[in-house]
């Protein structure tokens, strides 16, 4: 009898298990082993090269101006006198609690357009963004318009409830709110729909109502997304200028933020406004490096 190796021409393994023989595969080639990748570092073209270095030089010159130009020496006592203490004490103030005034409403806001489905959504956040883009000045307009003594809301809150905002350090809360609100409902809107909705879902079904899978699911999925947005808010009213100015005024003690300060002082007293910007710009770029992980991370 044949052996089925002299037969089939199979190999040792097939011999021993009796079965048909298996063909060979023949072992792939290898190459040459390769190092690790390293980025290609190409050099920019000279047409796109200088007008980026165009462009970066028109941004930072006049921040590098302002550093250069300011009074280092007479710094501290600029800087404690007691109109500037006055003032940075009431922006602080007033920043705080239009970002405080943001969340209550502008996080329910953000819920809202992230998880609800209605007509006119998309209108709704345009409207919501609008502040983003409106010159300052028209929003503290449009703010006396509704809510001035004469004014569409504010007629009824001064009737009914003895109310004026304009003209009091209410009346900053409001128009820095009005301006800085947007950035948080950007960033909120942003985390929740990147978060995932089956675990409120999962929080119905298990007999929890929608206010408590929002207080309990919700809020510590999208803690840091707030804590982004408030951060940027609170810069932004820190820094806000032109709705301040027309709808609460100017008055030392009771309206008169920073950024009105650097206004006053830059017509009398430049060196004063440029310490009083300096110290602005210091709170900028505070904000700009916290946020920055978050910012790299997201990208």
């Amino acid at each position: 009898m044949t052996p089925p190796s002299a037969a089939g021409g199979g190999g040792a393994g097939d011999t021993l298990t009796g079965g048909p023989a298996r063909p060979t595969k023949p072992k792939p080639k290898r190459g040459p082993k390769r190092g690790p990748r390293t980025p290609v570092r190409a050099g920019a073209p000279l047409p796109l090269l200088v007008p980026a270095l165009i462009g970066l030089a028109f941004l930072v010159l006049p921040l590098v101006a302002l550093l250069l130009r300011a009074p280092w020496s007479s710094m501290p006592e600029l800087l404690t006198s007691a109109e500037v203490w006055q003032a940075l004490r009431l922006s602080l103030v007033c920043a705080t609690a239009a970002t405080a005034l943001s969340l209550v409403v502008g996080v329910p806001l953000a819920w809202l357009l992230a998880r609800v489905e209605f007509p006119g959504r998309g209108l709704v956040r345009a409207l919501v963004t609008l502040p983003l883009v409106l010159p300052p000045v028209v929003g503290g307009v449009a703010l006396l318009m509704a809510l001035g003594r004469n004014g569409v809301v504010g007629r009824w809150l001064d009737d009914w409830f003895g109310v004026t905002l304009p003209f009091t350090t209410a009346g900053v809360v409001v128009a820095e709110a009005f301006v800085a609100m947007p950035f948080l409902v950007i960033a909120v809107e942003g985390t929740l729909r990147a978060a995932d909705p089956r675990y409120e879902e999962a929080a119905t079904t298990l007999g929890a109502s929608r206010f408590t899978a929002f207080r309990r699911v919700t809020l510590p999925l999208v803690a840091p997304g707030i804590a982004a947005g408030a951060v940027l808010a609170w810069a932004r009213a820190l820094g806000e200028f032109g709705a301040t100015i027309t709808f609460a005024g100017n008055f030392p003690g009771r309206t008169q933020t920073m950024p009105l300060s650097v206004y006053l002082a830059l017509q009398s007293d430049p060196e004063a406004a440029i310490a009083l910007s300096l110290v602005l710009l210091a709170v900028s770029v505070a904000v700009l490096a916290g946020l920055r992980d978050r910012w790299m991370t997201s990208a």
